[in-house]
């Protein structure tokens, strides 16, 4: 009930106290104020009983929890940001604005060597999601961008890597120019295939690229590297001799401000870490991951210690980071997969991407054999993806074709079901065991056929011994009953003769 004050004589003044209080006195004796308060009473009272026999406003689950979502998962398109160029590019990155995931950073290049048509334009473009007609803002590069990555900070910082191998920052509030550039002698040799931020500084990065370095970088000084590193795994059994090229990145915090993962063009994923002080000891453990160029690496959002996942071939891949073995895989599929990464709202949900243009969403809760939605994005292939990790729910990708798709997936795919993470944690634990026991197994099947091969080596030279000593005293027999049958004694046959070219006569011998 809502009372409004109002209603007050002409000449009385509803500020002053004394003069209210005394209207109130007088017009509470008028009979005509009784009888309305007395039937009002009984309206009153009828609300107050029905309020304490039924509580309107209780909340009947309160508390509760669904066990698992019944809606089935399902993605729809919202939108399509294509180039405005008339030659066609493809979409090579796409980067999300840390600041609510309103807008999209694309980058556009032609990643065929020696193969970019002539008078392709070099420009990569900011887009607004709420104007897909038109980008928002042109960066011009000095070479087509491979790689673009907005700061984890400040919306307007973006750090681009060129084909030419040069890296290129952006402040957007000075516009669509460089704001700041690398020079060529200090650059990559290659593409700059990627470039991660580092999470505890503001304005540190790194890049890699296919001539074999890792490059760390500060942005209020690009004149020069800061540190250089080269994936050299000569030192490194196992492995393809020589430096490797490096094709992606994965760095999460969590896991150690100076530990990352390069995924490199030769199929290896090296485990690094940068405090080490020998150059050599940079590089911890060697992954024998996939067939050919590793085209994304990314550590879970959960357990980023342990669990990381890669994608590669016609594979994707999860890995504990002290098994050299991975302790999950998908199915090889018919075409190449070229990105990936996990949801980051629910633990047991990662998403990728197929040269044939289809969108997977894979479910471990549900199933892990096979997908549990796929969808088929464009007719052209998929090139990059990227999901916007506030809510998880807005996912882009990149096609051949420089379209740059917009999809949202629905609440059963990005809502965390009850307890997923420690249902995932003991997924991952229990493969990660088997994984173990089966290199335990392994280890001791090697070691028992050493020791049969030694065992065998050691009878087969006994036996040659006896051999050669069965095979002299039948040399001995046979020469026995050689000089036996020629009337002469063994010793007599041993001793010197005639040589081969004196003649005997038998005449002689006959007398």
């Amino acid at each position: 009930m809502a009372h409004t004050e109002g209603g007050w004589p002409e000449g009385l003044d509803c500020t002053d106290t004394e003069q209210t209080a005394r209207f109130r006195k007088r017009v509470e004796k008028e009979e005509e104020y009784v009888n309305a308060v007395k039937t009002m009473a009984t309206t009153v009272e009828h609300c107050l009983k029905q309020n304490n026999a039924v509580d309107i406003y209780e909340e009947y689950f309160a508390g509760t929890k669904v066990e698992h979502s019944t809606e089935p998962p399902s993605a729809r398109n919202l939108t399509v940001f294509k180039d405005p160029q008339k030659i066609k590019r493809t979409t090579t990155r796409i980067s999300w604005n840390p600041d609510g995931g309103k807008k999209l950073a694309c980058a556009y290049s032609s990643l065929q060597f020696q193969q970019a048509p002539e008078g392709m334009s070099s420009n990569s473009y900011i887009w607004d999601l709420n104007n897909p007609n038109f980008p928002e803002l042109t960066l011009v590069p000095p070479s087509p961008l491979v790689a673009l990555e907005y700061s984890n900070r400040d919306p307007n910082i973006l750090m681009g890597g060129s084909y030419n191998g040069l890296l290129v920052f952006w402040d957007l509030r000075s516009g669509s120019s460089p704001s700041r550039m690398t020079s060529i002698e200090k650059s990559h040799k290659d593409p700059v295939y990627e470039i991660t931020w580092i999470q505890s500084k503001h304005h540190e990065c790194m890049s890699t690229s296919t001539d074999g370095q890792i490059l760390w970088w500060d942005t209020r000084k690009m004149n020069e590297p800061t540190d250089i590193y080269t994936l050299d795994t000569s030192n490194k059994p196992d492995t393809v001799m020589g430096i490797q090229g490096g094709t992606s990145l994965g760095y999460d915090v969590a896991a150690g401000p100076l530990k990352f993962l390069v995924g490199t063009e030769q199929g290896y994923i090296l485990a690094c870490d940068k405090k080490s002080k020998n150059p050599h000891d940079r590089i911890q453990n060697v992954f024998a991951g996939h067939h050919g160029p590793i085209y994304s690496l990314q550590r879970h959002p959960a357990f980023a210690a342990k669990y990381f996942l890669s994608i590669g071939d016609w594979t994707c891949k999860v890995w504990m980071q002290d098994i050299k073995t991975p302790i999950m895989s998908t199915k090889y599929e018919m075409c190449y997969l070229t990105d990936g990464c996990w949801s980051p709202t629910r633990a047991g949900v990662f998403f990728t991407t197929k040269m044939n243009g289809v969108f997977d969403v894979w479910d471990f809760l549900y199933k892990q054999n096979e997908p549990t939605l796929s969808i088929p994005v464009g007719e052209t292939g998929l090139h990059c993806m990227r999901i916007e990790k506030d809510q998880g729910k807005l996912i882009a990708f990149g096609s051949l074709d420089g379209s740059t798709t917009l999809y949202e997936i629905s609440d059963a795919l990005c809502g965390a079901q009850p307890n997923e993470k420690q249902t995932v944690q003991a997924m991952f634990e229990r493969e990660t065991n088997r994984e173990k026991q089966l290199a335990s197994i392994d280890k001791e099947k090697k070691v028992k056929l050493k020791k049969i091969e030694m065992e065998a080596k050691q009878a087969a030279e006994g036996g040659d011994a006896a051999d050669q000593a069965a095979s002299d005293a039948k040399i001995s027999e046979l020469e026995s009953e050689f000089f036996a049958t020629l009337g002469i004694s063994k010793t007599e046959g041993n001793s010197e003769g005639p040589g081969p070219e004196q003649d005997v006569d038998p005449d002689a011998q006959e007398d």
